[in-house]
């Protein structure tokens, strides 16, 4: 499962069963840490999750700033709800490719913003795929 962790929403994929593919399964509109982490224990607990793959906000320089450190504070809060593997992927453009995506698929502004973060999350796991993938070669 992966997350796509913003201030406002936490967009949640899943893998298929092979790991071959990465699907949309949903949004958490965020309201505070226990709350959220709740819910991304419920999604751990619904899919059978043994690995969590988490966006990592890296500056476009590559370097981990202030938003990485607080992803990793956000990390170690989630290790209290989920006891698998955490995964960080480098999620630099990703919202910005999905959005240009679907202004190009004529997506209205309404439904993007419902999809967005999912879809974001989507893209962050299929990255980690094929990293695994290309690793078990």
């Amino acid at each position: 499962m992966a997350l796509d962790v913003g201030s406002k929403r936490i967009g949640v994929a899943v893998a298929d069963p092979s790991g071959s593919f990465a699907l949309p399964v949903g949004t958490i509109e965020r309201s505070n840490l226990r709350a959220d982490l709740a819910k991304i224990a419920e999604y751990c607990e619904s899919y059978l999750v043994r690995d969590l793959v988490v966006g990592y906000p890296l500056a476009l320089s590559g370097e981990a700033g202030i938003a990485a450190q607080k992803m990793d504070l956000f990390i170690e809060q989630l290790r209290g709800v989920f006891s698998g593997t955490i995964h960080r992927v480098d999620e630099r453009m990703t919202t910005a490719q999905v959005t240009k995506t679907l202004i190009g698929a004529d997506v209205s502004r309404k439904r993007r913003k419902e999809v967005v973060d999912q879809m974001a999350a989507a893209l962050i796991l299929e990255t980690f795929l094929a990293r695994r993938r290309n690793e078990a070669r």
